[in-house]
């Protein structure tokens, strides 16, 4: 199994998911975890965790992308919205609503909370007069979770939970009115007024208002222990942990459809991250890190957020954006906003878990760019002293060539900036001045264009990878001399197959190796080193935008032999797999071409003076 192109680097041990993405960013596949980084640790052991499908998200996944939730739940509750939003090729079980059970209240005269698995018109019907006054609470990810969350709620707010067979039967109250967890509609001792005053302060503990009942319920507490009725204060004390069992709920599907951003923020000196996570119909649609430097106070820095994320069009407003502080000068933003968006700093609730959630995985981010920041730090050092530089490289250059067979020749140049890759830096090159497949021919071209032109426009890198070993390293220099840029250091980095006495056993093992000018043998690298995992990451990306372009050009480009009257796909394909291109083609003769089964002399002809023509 090769190499895995995604890295685990930055993964916190959270629970959380993590989607893997192709190179064109699109989600392969969505997955949960109690813990993060050992999931995805357990991807890159031989054989993974022996489902079939990580074979293929190791050649195929480019990146992984994770979210940090706060309990397992979450994870498996966001997990679902993730795969419902993305419909990854390789989820094989893609979830919807019934999978999670919820808790239903329905209209009636003394309602009670009802399990159920979706919401539907079928069942709105069933209530009678209630129909379409229907509210859902949850989802909650077991029927234990659903039944533990019940049993709290009702130790708070004494709601019945009799079936209305036996409600509508009973003639004196049961023992849970005795032991306090039922107000005993059924014979008449709440009002229907109370009682839907009870109905309410449920609804809104499930909702995550519960500041006042924990106070209340606190105050009770306190009370009954001042006056050593302790028995009592222990009751108290069970009710209040049972309200906070209750409203650690999930705060990864809200209770609404409202299209809310919520905004966490992190800071580390003048390191500051805002995640934004964004709520769409009932469903987390987008968790994203937005990474800047600021000194600022947090309520200026607030204003200039906001007004980078949604001012002058740049993004569609939500009607909702919930952040940890009130920014400053808030009336010139809400008048910006035209009033359209409402601006929340919650203290509790659900908006509050929410708030939480976003906090955290902007802390994750924070955490991640100072590691990748020390990183890109160490393998810069590490790289200027095996170039001999005078200290670390801030701009790397590295060139690839890319060929079909000799034909469509093209090449790249990426440039990296402090580590990090600046895509104002990057150039294609058209090969013109080389015939046929002479990749060495190639790099001097074009590394001698990129040289003359740095030269004149004061733009030379601190030094230039070649993607490849001595010979093209020898090439480079040569365009080098000739160009005139005598200062800019060059170095080659190619892989080599060598052999490693593993136990007792001997395997192939690939290995980076750096070619310097001068040097009677290339250097190898150490295989988790940062000067290695640095220079990989600049060719690999070097490599891919080659890729890119080559493919991009060969669909441009008609090959001669399309247009040959008489040769058609089948044809074209014998004759390639024959001659091995279309340069080959081109040097063989009348009687080579004819030998090919369905060819035969006539059209051999017509073959040969159709490639004599010049290639258009």
């Amino acid at each position: 199994m090769s190499e895995p192109r995604w890295s685990i680097d930055d993964v916190p041990e959270k629970p959380g998911v993590y989607l893997f993405r192709d190179d064109a960013g699109a989600v392969l596949y969505v997955g949960k975890a109690r813990k993060l980084k050992s999931r995805l640790r357990s991807y890159r052991r031989p054989g993974g965790d022996g489902r079939l499908l990580i074979r293929f998200l190791e050649d195929v996944a480019a990146s992984v992308e994770t979210i940090v939730t706060r309990t397992e739940q979450e994870a498996l509750l966001l997990e679902d919205s993730l795969i419902k939003t993305h419909q990854p090729p390789h989820n094989i079980r893609l979830k919807d609503d019934k999978s999670f059970l919820m808790l239903r209240l329905d209209a009636e005269e003394f309602p009670r909370f009802k399990f159920v698995r979706a919401h539907s018109p079928r069942n709105d019907r069933k209530s009678g007069e209630a129909q379409g006054r229907v509210r859902l609470f949850g989802p909650f990810a077991s029927a234990r979770s659903i039944r533990r969350t019940l049993g709290d709620l009702h130790r708070i707010v004494p709601l019945r939970d009799c079936p209305d067979s036996v409600f509508r039967n009973r003639s004196r109250a049961c023992i849970k009115h005795q032991i306090g967890l039922c107000a005993a509609p059924c014979v008449g001792l709440v009002s229907r007024e109370d009682y839907a005053v009870l109905v309410e302060r449920a609804a809104g503990v499930l909702a995550g208002d519960t500041a006042e009942l924990e106070r209340e319920l606190e105050q009770r507490m306190r009370a009954a222990a001042a006056e050593l009725e302790y028995e009592r204060a222990a009751s108290w004390r069970d009710r209040l942990a049972a309200l906070r069992r209750t409203v650690e709920r999930q705060g990864v599907r809200p209770g609404d459809r409202i299209a809310r951003d919520v905004l966490g923020l992190a800071r580390r000196g003048a390191e500051a991250v805002v995640h934004r996570v964004a709520f769409r119909d009932g469903r987390m649609s987008e968790s994203r890190s937005h990474t800047f430097r600021s000194e600022l106070p947090d309520e200026e820095l607030w204003h200039d957020v906001l007004t980078a994320l949604y001012g002058g069009g740049r993004r569609e407003r939500p009607e909702e954006i919930v952040l940890a502080a009130e920014p400053s000068e808030l009336e010139f933003l809400l008048d910006v906003f035209g009033g359209a968006v409402r601006l929340i700093v919650p203290s509790s609730g659900e908006r509050k878990r929410m708030l939480d959630l976003a906090s955290e995985n902007a802390r994750v981010a924070l955490s991640g760019r100072a590691a990748q920041a020390a990183f890109e730090e160490s393998a810069l050092e590490a790289i200027g002293e095996l170039a001999d530089l005078d200290g670390p490289p801030e701009v790397i250059d590295c060139f690839d060539i890319s060929n079909f067979q000799g034909s469509n020749v093209v090449a790249s140049r990426v440039r990296f900036r402090s580590g990090i890759a600046d895509k104002a830096g990057y150039r294609r090159f058209r090969v013109r001045g080389v015939e046929g497949q002479d990749d060495f021919a190639a790099m001097k071209e074009v590394v001698g264009r990129s040289l003359r032109r740095g030269l004149e426009e004061d733009d030379l890198p601190d030094l230039i990878v070649i993607d490849g070993g001595a010979a093209q390293l020898a090439k480079a220099l040569e365009a080098r001399e000739e160009a005139g840029a005598w200062d800019t250091p060059l170095i080659g980095l190619a892989k080599a197959r060598i052999e490693r006495k593993v136990r007792s056993s001997v395997k192939d093992a690939v290995e980076e190796r750096v070619f310097l000018p001068g040097a009677q043998a290339p250097i190898e690298l150490a295989k988790n080193s940062p000067a290695r995992l640095m220079l990989e990451r600049i060719r690999d990306e070097a490599h891919r935008f080659a890729i890119t372009y080559h493919r991009k050009e060969r669909g441009r480009l008609r090959s001669q032999i399309d247009s040959i009257p008489g040769v058609g796909d089948k044809k074209r394909k014998d004759l390639l797999r024959r001659f091995g291109s279309v340069a080959g083609l081109r040097e063989a003769s009348v009687e080579a071409i004819a030998a090919v089964p369905g060819i035969g002399p006539e059209l051999a002809a017509r073959i040969v003076e159709h490639m004599e023509k010049p290639h258009q």
